[in-house]
């Protein structure tokens, strides 16, 4: 796919920022002070979480480096390991990226509702719903206007989403901290409940870094992607990186852990540190803003993986239809935005799923990291001038890799049924390919 409008540098930073930066770090951390039990572990898990992600990163930034194309994400598996896997496993990203769109739309619609419905006693759902799907149409609209549009309207949202954390950061600086409580006196864990306890701190942790490797998906449409691409991926983990230990020590600080694990609306309590009242209004106007963030940075990555598939032939050829004047993928565009609407209005069956792809994508995610030794034995991308090359091969990835096969392990062992879910929900797309091809085998004329 060429395209006139190219994503510099910033640009592809600030889609790493959003592709990360969802409603997660918001909310996570309550979870991650439960399982962790103590601050030592609760901050072990954000740390090595991050360096997990950085290893993944600089992996990813090779890959995309080495094959720099519209729909990486579908076209490495595609190239390295076989068509059928890359359509299971994007099929299953692409409906739990709708979900995930569609449960980050509610959830600040829900601020906003609250903000200009204060004190109604009634049920608010259609309301959010409403306000959900207004800013799905609405951001399917600036996609439409092309990628230059898209991009610096997501530079934009990105820097308001960066604002965000920065504003509930800055409650460190006021010195109302939490006075801190004695947890109450238990039994030292053993090696195994403490590796247990770890692994379900890690997979929440994990997926609130997650993300990035989308960036890939752009890999067509970056100026110089051998250079730009690697550089934004590392620049946009860090930022993200930075970010994150930031925000959690302010947790710790302002709320306290103990209070923290049982903690409701952690930023709201920020928010409410630095404006009193008023500073609920002036969050929820702030997080639904950085929810467009995800919202547009989404409907942006999607279209290209089916794209991507439609340019291998497994969709059929419209959805890879760009208009002309303005490069725009609009069949598929148009068919993830209806996804995420179909999604917003009957979002408890896509909540299950969502539920169970979990343990899939951390397969996923190790399974496309491997691609880097595949890519590498083949020589692709070793002609590319000034191409990026990852320090520390193959430890970076080796880690990466280990790191994901422990999470699932993790899930499989904490969700038993989520791991037997998703490899059923695996399984249907992987057969699902097979019939696509033999149907579109079948009607191509002798």
């Amino acid at each position: 796919m060429k395209s006139s409008s190219r994503l510099n540098l910033f640009d592809l930073s600030m889609i790493v920022v959003s592709l990360v930066i969802g409603m997660g770090i918001f909310r996570t951390p309550v979870n991650v002070a439960k399982q962790a039990g103590s601050a030592d572990m609760f901050f072990l898990a954000w740390i090595v979480g991050g360096l997990i992600a950085l290893c993944g990163a600089l992996t990813y930034a090779e890959i995309g480096s080495r094959y720099p194309v519209t729909g990486g994400y579908y076209k490495i598996f595609s190239y390295c390991y076989h068509p059928s896997i890359a359509f299971a496993i994007n099929c299953i990203i692409l409906v739990s990226n709708a979900a995930s769109l569609a449960g980050v739309a509610l959830i600040g619609s829900e601020y906003l509702a609250n903000v200009f419905f204060k004190g109604s006693s009634g049920d608010l759902s259609f309301i959010k719903r409403i306000i959900s799907t207004a800013a799905v149409i609405i951001f399917y609209g600036v996609n439409l206007l092309g990628l230059k549009m898209s991009s610096r309207t997501q530079n934009v949202l990105t820097v308001i989403k960066i604002g965000l954390v920065l504003f509930l950061i800055s409650t460190l600086f006021i010195g109302d901290y939490a006075t801190p409580l004695t947890p109450a006196a238990a039994a030292e864990p053993g090696l195994m409940t403490t590796l247990k306890a770890f692994g379900a701190c890690l997979v929440a942790v994990s997926f609130t870094y997650g993300g990035y490797q989308q960036t890939i998906n752009f890999g067509g449409e970056v100026k110089n992607p051998s250079k730009i691409l690697p550089k934004g991926i590392f620049f946009g983990i860090a930022i993200i990186m930075l970010l994150y230990i930031t925000i959690n020590y302010t947790y710790y600080k302002v709320i306290g852990f103990e209070n923290l694990k049982g903690a409701q609306s952690i930023a709201a309590i920020l928010a409410g540190k630095l404006f009193g009242e008023k500073g609920f209004t002036i969050l929820s106007v702030l997080l639904f803003l950085s929810v467009l963030a995800y919202v547009n940075v989404l409907l942006m990555s999607n279209p290209r993986v089916m794209y991507a598939m439609s340019d291998e032939g497994v969709l059929p050829a419209v959805f890879k239809k760009v208009t002309l004047k303005r490069n725009v993928i609009v069949v598929s565009l148009s068919a993830f935005a209806a996804l995420c609407l179909i999604t917003l209005w009957y979002g408890e069956t896509f909540d299950k799923i969502l539920d169970h792809t979990i343990f899939l994508d951390s397969i996923g995610m190790a399974t496309s990291t491997a691609t880097i030794f595949i890519l590498r034995k083949r020589g692709v991308g070793e002609d590319v001038k000034d191409s990026y090359r990852m320090k520390l091969f193959p430890l970076l990835p080796l880690i990466f890799i280990a790191a994901y096969i422990f999470l699932a392990t993790s899930i499989a062992i904490n969700t038993p049924k989520a791991a037997w879910v998703s490899t059923l929900v695996f399984a249907v797309f992987f057969a699902l390919y097979f019939v696509l091809r033999a149907f579109r085998k079948s009607s191509q004329p002798n």
